[in-house]
């Protein structure tokens, strides 16, 4: 994995880069110490792969999905906030 901090907007290409499918351990392996830049504060990729509930993906969406579900409200932004609203 060639990125030490990456922005949460950039994740897709970041788990472009693993080879599918993937255990749940060896994709926490490879992204760990990767920062991801959230809205609101950082976190380690490996550590929040490591928190998903799936033990093997078979697609980059399919972990994509998964990481979304484990990032904390705070990740995205202030809650209930539209960026199309103005």
């Amino acid at each position: 994995m060639s990125y030490d901090t990456i922005n949460l907007s950039r994740l897709e290409e970041a788990l472009a880069e693993l080879s599918y499918p993937v255990s749940r351990e060896d994709a926490a392996n490879t992204l760990d110490g990767t920062t991801l830049l959230l809205a609101d504060g950082e976190a380690d990729l490996g550590e929040l792969v490591a928190a998903t509930q799936g033990d093997r993906y078979t697609s980059r969406e399919e972990l994509q999905y998964s990481l979304h579900n484990t990032l904390p409200t705070e990740a995205v932004g202030e809650r209930y906030q539209s960026e199309g609203e103005g």
